[in-house]
């Protein structure tokens, strides 16, 4: 589901506690691959999806939950494309595969870490606003305007224009804020 992969970033499983969920899903490998509080978050996105609550998220489950959030001029092909990207109906366990399968690859936290710290030669754990901006919005796949606005509402830079990509690096890898 395309318009729901930036968010994907934000829920990234855990992969230092792994363990299979015990219930829901049965035989299914892909709950393994979450832990417990995120399956409940992914369960609740879920349910707030299915807007007519058959356990099947559809064309015009998507098309009413984005014009909630929204947007309202969301063409049929576009929806038929997003429902598509599923083997078939998308109940629960499909949906969680999705996800599951978006996920798959995603670099671990030192890894993405050391990324950054080429960009920061210093070793101060920030990089200058200004600078992030120009690279992700003039290299390779270009940022967006809305989607730059989107990061520096997700993480915004200090007072003196500093971000903080430690910080960013944790919310990718494991989906919430580090405690300070």
């Amino acid at each position: 589901m395309a318009f729901l992969t930036p968010h994907i970033i934000s829920q990234a499983p855990k992969k230092a506690k792994r363990r299979q969920q015990q219930g829901e899903g049965g035989s299914s490998n892909v709950f393994s691959m979450f832990e417990q509080s995120q399956i409940q978050e992914y369960k609740e996105a879920f349910t707030i999806i299915d807007q007519n609550r058959d356990g099947i998220i559809s064309k015009d489950d998507l098309r009413d939950v984005l014009a909630t959030m929204g947007q309202l001029n969301v063409k049929n092909e576009e929806l038929e494309a997003m429902v598509k990207e599923a083997s078939g109906p998308i109940n629960f366990t499909v949906f969680l595969t999705m996800f599951g399968e978006k996920l798959k690859g995603a670099d671990p936290e030192d890894v993405i870490v050391s990324a950054f710290k080429v960009l920061d030669p210093e070793g101060t754990g920030s990089i200058k606003k200004e600078f992030l901006e120009e690279l992700l919005t003039t290299q390779c796949d270009r940022f967006t305007a809305e989607e730059m606005k989107n990061l520096w509402a997700a993480f915004p830079p200090d007072v003196a224009g500093n971000v903080d990509y430690k910080n960013i690096c944790y919310v990718i890898t494991h989906g919430e804020e580090k405690e300070e």
